[in-house]
């Protein structure tokens, strides 16, 4: 049976929310986006609903070129490629569509993220954080299962997920709409968590 791909996009901005996250946990990254689609027009996350505003937080639609991204010149950030099945990635696309339909239902985990950074459990079904959405939808496909609560998956947790890291680097020295990736350009995987 033919596989799909799905994406992963970790960074990490200097914005002073995530160099907080980055202090208190020593991560690298501390932002996490899910793509369907390998030149990530649709890229999927909790994050800012206002550019300027970082207290306004809600299911958004990214772009590497717009928003906090835009304001960025150089964005830290990781790529990781993951293969699934046909199936996998009709549940997470109808997951992320459904999400699409509600997105006002939907908003930042402010409090999850405090009780993160203390390593205290907190759920909210319509609350989540960036890392918390993308570990929601991978855990809902059946792709990745880490035996805890969504709010306590960091962006940097995802690396555990097996899959192989695409590109690591400076994502605006990138062209993602003509960007093919062949095996010369594969990194190293960190490590890997089966299901």
């Amino acid at each position: 049976m033919e596989s799909k791909k799905i994406y992963i996009v970790l960074t990490r901005t200097n914005t002073i929310l995530s160099r907080m996250i980055g202090f208190i946990k020593d991560d690298e990254y501390t932002h996490a986006s899910i793509s369907l689609d390998r030149h990530f027009r649709k890229m999927y996350s909790f994050g800012r609903k206002y550019t300027y505003n970082p207290f306004v937080g809600r299911f958004v639609k990214e772009n590497l070129n717009e928003g906090v991204y835009g304001r960025q010149d150089n964005l830290h950030g990781l790529v990781m490629e993951i293969e699934v099945t046909r199936e996998q990635y009709r549940k997470a696309e109808n997951l992320i569509n459904e999400f699409i339909l509600k997105k006002d239902l939907y908003k930042y985990n402010y409090i999850g993220l405090v009780n993160c950074l203390l390593n205290r459990v907190s759920c909210n079904n319509h609350r989540f954080l960036c890392s918390e959405f993308v570990y929601y939808i991978l855990n809902k496909s059946s792709i990745a299962n880490f035996n805890k609560s969504g709010n306590l998956v960091r962006p940097q947790e995802l690396l555990n997920i097996k899959g192989r890291v695409v590109f690591s680097g400076n994502l605006k020295n990138t062209n993602w709409s003509r960007k093919t990736f062949n095996e010369s350009e594969l990194i190293p995987r960190y490590q890997y968590a089966e299901i």
